[in-house]
Order: C-alpha cells, then structure tokens, then sequence
C-alpha cells in the first residue's frame, strides 16, 4: 500500500513531483496531465487524486469546461476514500466546493499531519512571519483579579507560546495539544528552571476534556486554536464542565460579519460574535470581554478576530 511520501513506484514518484512543479508554476493542464499518469502507475496513491483535484479546480476557474468542477470533486472524493482518515486535508476542498452536507469537521489525522511537519519551524514562521500575537492579546485581555490561577489548562499548547507569556500568573499549568511533534518542543521549554508545563498530554481536545474531572479547573487557555474547530458549542460546553464555577477561559478566535461558523478559503474557521454568544450562553459561560483583535497577518493584511474572555457562571 502506497504511503503519503511515497507511490511505492518511483516512475509515479517522479512525474508527481513534476506534476507538483506544474501546479505550482499555475499550469494546471500540465498537472492535470501528469497526475492522470500518476494515477495510471498508482491508482491507490491518494496525493496524486488530491493533486488532480486542485489541478481540475484551476482549469475550471480559468474558463475551461465547467464540467471540470464536477470532476475535481470526483478526484477529492477518490482520494478521501483511500485515506478516510483524511491526513491530507480533502475535505476542505469538498466543502468549497459545496459536496456534502452541513459543517465539516477538519480530522485530527490531517491537523496531527499538519502539525507535526509544522513544529520545527512552527514559532518563527508564526511570530516573525505572520505577527503573530495572540498569546499576549489574551494576557492583556484577562481581568487582573485573580492575580494567580491554581490550575490553568492551555488547549491546544503547540510549542508553549501561550504558556509562556502566562506562566507567571499560574500555579499548575497542563498542556494538551493533538500533535507528537509540538508536544516535544513544549517539553523541552523551562522557566525559572522547571519545565514549563506540569503535565502535558497528547490527544484530541474535546476528548481530553471529557476525560478530565468535572470543575477542575480555573482557567482555560486556547490561542489560535478554534480556527480548527468547527463545533464551536462542544468545545465552549468541555470548558464550562472543567471550569470551576467562576473559572475564566480565555480564546482567539478568527471572525466573520455573518451567520454561524464557515470554513473560509484559507482553510480555517471563523465564527460570529452571534454565534459565540450564543454558544457560550448553552455552555454556562458568561461572556466578560469580547473585543476586535488582529491575531496575524496573511497576506501583509491583518486577519480579523476577536479575544473573548468568558466566567463560568455558578449554575
């Protein structure tokens, strides 16, 4: 069986990174011919169906045969069937090109995937090359009473932006993040000559939440984290259960001027201010702070969001 690196053929291999310089170059003919080789070589290699696909999607935006959309989305759905676990992100493709039903949900195989090859060069692409600044924008955002929190859980940690700039304030700091790779770089953190996390643990967020106990928590951290996260009402619902009552969480989130949630062309989430009110009200939270905030830059242009800070009411 082909892996994701590799047909097992090392023709198809070949004229796929072909194919890749093709799609990159923008001739998309060129790609679309050669992952049809590909294919012809390596039917099983999911890459080179998804490869098809966004060569097919550019032809169709380019004026070719309309007829080509149609077939994009058969090549996406061929290459979802051969990986279901969608390591290479397919679906957001599908979605845009409005197949399937409802919202869907980016897969922890394809953010664990992502991440991982990410992590090495995670922070200084983040920080210095998209000005990144969420971390800090959520430190100014908190109420300054209480002065320290016993027990922070910081969701999503990655490699420890977010727990860096809040150590300080913290007593016991647990770390959750779905990806081997970014939990190596927060391990290998200190501060003041500890480890930066007391705990870390590698696993799926809503997951992780369920299996802590109820009310353990004073307050939960989660910095450019919902952007993957489609179902905003059952992350904010894991926080209102872990928070003790009067606990804080404190999330970015990236924002948009209509309804609900949408999964935008850059492959993240943007939720409503509506929508996280409402959210949040279902969840026992009450929202403190819901502010404007550029968290990055795409593009050379700042990406519109929003620092929200919310108290779990006693309730």
């Amino acid at each position: 069986m082909a892996s994701q690196l590799s047909s097992g053929d090392l023709l198809a291999d070949r004229r796929y990174r072909y194919a890749e310089a093709c799609l990159a170059d923008g001739d998309h003919a060129g790609a679309a011919d050669l992952a049809e080789q590909v294919l012809d070589l390596a039917p099983r290699y999911a890459p080179a169906w998804l490869l098809l696909g966004r060569a097919r999607e550019g032809l169709a935006a380019s004026g070719a045969d309309p007829a080509l959309r149609a077939a994009a989305a058969r090549a996406y759905a061929s290459a979802l069937e051969i990986d279901p676990e969608d390591r290479l992100g397919v679906r957001t493709h599908l979605v845009r090109l409005g197949v399937g039903d409802g919202l869907p949900v980016l897969s922890p195989a394809y953010v664990r995937a992502l991440f991982d090859d990410y992590a090495p060069r995670f922070e200084h692409h983040l920080v210095e090359g998209l000005g990144y600044v969420g971390p800090q924008r959520v430190r100014d955002a908190l109420p300054g009473v209480p002065e320290r929190f016993p027990v922070a859980l910081d969701l999503g940690c990655g490699t420890g932006l977010m727990g860096t700039v809040l150590r300080d304030r913290v007593d016991h700091l647990t770390g959750i993040d779905l990806s081997p790779g970014m939990l190596a770089m927060a391990r290998a953190k200190t501060w003041r000559d500890r480890p930066l996390y007391d705990r870390l643990i590698e696993g799926d967020l809503s997951a992780a939440l369920a299996d802590l106990p109820e009310a353990c928590a004073d307050l939960c951290l989660a910095a450019d984290v919902l952007i993957y996260v489609a179902d905003l009402a059952a992350f904010l619902t894991g926080i209102g259960r872990v928070l003790r009552p009067g606990g804080l969480g404190a999330v970015t989130v990236q924002s948009h001027d209509g309804a609900g949630s949408v999964l935008g062309k850059d492959g993240r989430y943007a939720h409503a201010d509506a929508h996280i009110a409402a959210t949040a009200a279902g969840a026992g939270l009450e929202i403190l702070t819901l502010r404007p905030a550029h968290i990055r830059r795409e593009g050379g242009r700042p990406v519109p969001g929003r620092v929200v800070v919310l108290r779990r009411t006693s309730a």
